[in-house]
């Protein structure tokens, strides 16, 4: 069964997760540890993207994002294709890093936010890195030592930490906080209370956002956050938590879908995790999103005519049987481009190239790996060409 494209409008709740090809590790040593964070900081202020909980896990990680302006699809492929990039150059090694394409889950907030935050950081207790909550209190590979404040946030982007974090005076005695302060929580570039002309970094202010859901001083509210932590050790693996459908949007139990209408169980998505109504209107949102962003969207003779351009190659060729190499490899390059930067079918990339459906998904593979592993002056130059032309879709790393 083919893979159904992403779900991805801004706003959404996204529980995103990577793993390294063949299980491989894709984080040898704290350096890469340190590169992966890094990169991942700028990013999320770039673009500004939240991200209310992360873990690094030697072959995997977790992430659970919301999205701003910029979709998560484009958030992710500079993450990832950035440092395979390094991490290829840094262990003289070549080929592909991760594991196929990264997955997402829309997550219903209200129900879900929390749960996904507990459950993402005490990741590295489940896969027994630490040995117990005291431990992952002080480990710095994941949000939960962050949200503590017993370790310093890893996304702040360097640039921004020169600027205070937000102090003990942004919270209140009580569990409210002041309809000011709920205000500026929906600011996209909140600034420094202690310099209204400094913004305060975006990973700071979504610390911040956490808390709030525990109390209103950050005393009281990292205390019940730890409790609500620890509470969900006990749980261990929620494998509803991996990925929606129907009866992981029902909490996990076959037995949260009796009583439910046909037309109620219909609404399930294995892209989703929510009741039926949040899938609904995910998908709904998701597909206005989609089609508004269509109509900007390269087509297909494009992207072919541009390829073929740099490959010194016609059009006519790039779609023939051809075996010869550069005709070879400037049919992947269109299929990589067209179907994981701007959200083609495999089918009508087959029939633009004139190629089967079931060879579409093996030449993706082809162009990733030219695109991004191959050290070759012509891959230089593809590379290059394609970084300072925003419709082809592929980012800087």
């Amino acid at each position: 069964m083919p893979r159904q494209p992403r779900l991805d409008a801004p706003g959404l709740l996204q529980h995103v997760m990577a793993r390294g090809i063949e299980r491989r590790k894709l984080f040898l040593d704290d350096k890469d540890r340190e590169s992966f964070l890094e990169r991942f900081a700028g990013i999320l202020e770039e673009t500004q993207t939240q991200c209310y909980a992360w873990a690094l896990i030697p072959n995997h990680f977790h992430l659970l994002l919301r999205t701003g302006p910029t979709p998560v699809s484009k958030v992710m492929r500079r993450l990832m294709t950035g440092y395979a990039v390094t991490f290829n150059k840094r262990h003289k090694r070549a080929g592909h890093l991760f594991q196929n394409r990264y997955k997402s889950v829309v997550c219903e907030e209200d129900a879900y936010l929390l749960e996904l935050i507990r459950y993402i950081h005490l990741n590295p207790l489940r896969a027994k890195m630490v040995k117990d909550l005291n431990e992952l209190d002080k480990y710095p590979w994941s949000g939960h030592s962050a949200i503590l404040g017993h370790c310093k946030n890893p996304l702040v982007p360097e640039v921004s930490k020169q600027a205070p974090s937000p102090s003990e005076g942004l919270f209140v005695a009580g569990n409210q906080a002041p309809d000011s302060l709920l205000q500026q929580q929906k600011m996209p570039t909140p600034r420094n209370p202690c310099n209204p002309c400094q913004k305060v970094p975006l990973a700071e202010k979504t610390i911040e956002d956490v808390l709030l859901h525990f109390g209103g001083t950050q005393k009281v509210a990292r205390r019940r956050y730890r409790e609500f932590v620890e509470k969900g050790i006990a749980q261990g693996r929620r494998p509803e938590f991996q990925g929606g459908g129907l009866v992981r949007s029902a909490g996990g139990k076959k037995a949260g879908l009796l009583g439910r209408s046909k037309e109620e169980r219909e609404k399930g998505d294995a892209r989703i995790l929510g009741s039926g109504d949040f899938v609904s209107e995910a998908l709904m949102k998701a597909g206005e999103e989609w089609e508004s962003r269509k109509g900007s969207m390269p087509t297909l003779t494009e992207l072919i005519d541009r390829v073929s351009q740099i490959y010194s190659v016609s059009s006519e060729q790039l779609k023939s049987r051809s075996r010869k190499p550069a005709i070879v490899d400037a049919r992947s390059v269109v299929a990589r481009i067209a179907v994981r930067n701007h959200g083609y079918k495999g089918i009508e990339v087959a029939q633009a190239l004139c190629l089967s459906p079931a060879s579409v998904s093996r030449i993706v593979e082809n162009g990733e790996n030219i695109l991004l592993c191959r050290e070759t002056d012509l891959s230089d130059k593809i590379r290059k060409s394609f970084l300072s032309n925003k419709d082809i879709g592929i980012d800087k790393a």
